[in-house]
């Protein structure tokens, strides 16, 4: 296994709770505007008239720019750390945002999709490589990410909340085209809240500049980084799963939408409060043991999931698959710190947005396919097996992992 080379800043000043707590603000923030941009944008297409097509591909162009864009963003955080790409991210969800409030067409907002999406991204694989070189130690760094993986969740819950309230409530008439317009305008502001709470924030310490030229190959190339790579898609693939699954099994069992709806709800609370209380279990526990831990439970909920047959049953296996799902990214950031070359660390941040965005992308169509022969029950348990098959893994991650089971 190729072993990562030293890193020269070995003494890192400790993330203070005041500090950590900005990161996630901010983060928030940031984040907020691409997912309440993401609500309003296809429910606008749909009032102008546009297909159900033409909304599904406007919702993709959210994932395709992180997927093309996460390795540039990831290179320009190793050399220019945090305020750099902070600043251009910034501008890039304030110009999203803003133009789909100036001209809210469908082609505008097939551009203010890439924006945002493009910006939430990079803001979010420069803020965890930041996360990763200012913590102290191994410990430390899991706390924080486990902190910090509350950020999407968060922003998950408020983005959609403000948009949709705006939307509602602002305008001469509720749902208008002004709604809409003071909706994307709100979008528009939060991002400079992001700018505002880390404009004074400290710098990471820098580690040595990247050999000339890096290729992306040389960090697939190692084991190590295969391996955790592998354990993220599994959570990534169970995720994804579960979302595009559970609206057809619960239609398939007739129930109403706002049900359907409430166990979605209970996947994600499950996942945030389980993030809450991460930092705990990190102390205790080295980052393999949790991951597998995580995977065969995500697994047994999957098995599971078909044999329930009404809400509350239902509703156990969403939550239990929201706490071991939630359980997983941060332990993977914390590895993948280990395991990347200091002074591409960020690479390695961006190499993991890649692969889930590319995974988000893809598995819809897979699972579609495959739904289509086996129904939704058939498809949780192909997931349950690949998940189980896929844990054996795991334990190989535990050479990487500097705490103590």
């Amino acid at each position: 296994m190729t072993e990562p080379e030293p890193d020269p800043h070995p003494a890192r000043p400790a993330l203070s709770g005041r500090e950590l707590l900005r990161l996630v603000a901010a983060q928030i923030c940031e984040h907020s505007a691409m997912t309440g941009a993401r609500l309003a944008a296809p429910l606008l297409a749909l009032k102008l008239g546009y297909s159900a097509a033409a909304v599904g591909v406007l919702l993709a162009l959210y994932s395709l720019s992180a997927v093309f864009l996460a390795l540039p963003a990831g290179r320009l955080a190793d050399r220019k750390g945090l305020h750099l790409p902070l600043a251009l991210s910034v501008a890039g969800a304030v110009l999203g945002a803003a133009l789909a409030a100036l001209w809210p067409v469908f082609g505008v907002l097939c551009v203010s999709a890439l924006l945002l999406g493009a910006s939430a991204n990079t803001m979010q694989i420069a803020l965890q490589r930041h996360v990763g070189r200012s913590a102290q130690d191994a410990g430390e760094r899991k706390r924080a990410f486990s902190w910090i993986a509350i950020a999407p969740a968060a922003a998950n819950f408020v983005g959609p909340l403000l948009a949709g309230l705006v939307i509602d409530h602002a305008g001469s008439q509720p749902g208008d085209l002004g709604a809409y317009r003071l909706a994307f305008a709100l979008m528009a502001v939060l991002p400079l809240a992001c700018w505002w709470l880390l404009r004074r924030a400290p710098e990471a310490p820098q580690a040595p500049a990247a050999p000339a030229s890096p290729s992306v190959w040389d960090l697939l190339g190692q084991p190590a980084m295969r391996r955790v790579l592998v354990a993220n898609w599994l959570q990534s693939v169970a995720w994804d799963a579960h979302t595009f699954v559970l609206p057809l099994l619960g239609h398939a069992r007739n129930l109403e939408a706002s049900v359907i709806g409430a166990l979605m709800g209970a996947f994600a609370i499950a996942a945030t409060v389980l993030r809450m209380a991460l930092p705990w279990l990190a102390r205790r526990f080295a980052e393999w043991q949790v991951i597998y831990v995580a995977t065969l439970l995500a697994a047994v909920a999957l098995l599971a999931y078909p044999w329930t047959r009404g809400p509350w049953g239902m509703g156990l296996c969403s939550a239990l698959l929201g706490l071991t799902l939630g359980a997983v990214q941060p332990m993977v950031l914390s590895l993948l710190h280990e395991v990347a070359p200091p002074a591409r660390q960020g690479e390695a941040m961006a190499l993991r947005s890649l692969t889930m965005n590319a995974s988000s992308f893809a598995m819809p169509l897979l699972f579609g396919s495959i739904g289509a022969v086996t129904g939704p029950a058939g498809l949780f348990w192909i997931v349950a097996g690949v998940l189980g098959l896929g844990a054996r893994t795991v334990p190989g991650l535990r050479k990487l992992g500097s705490a103590k089971g």
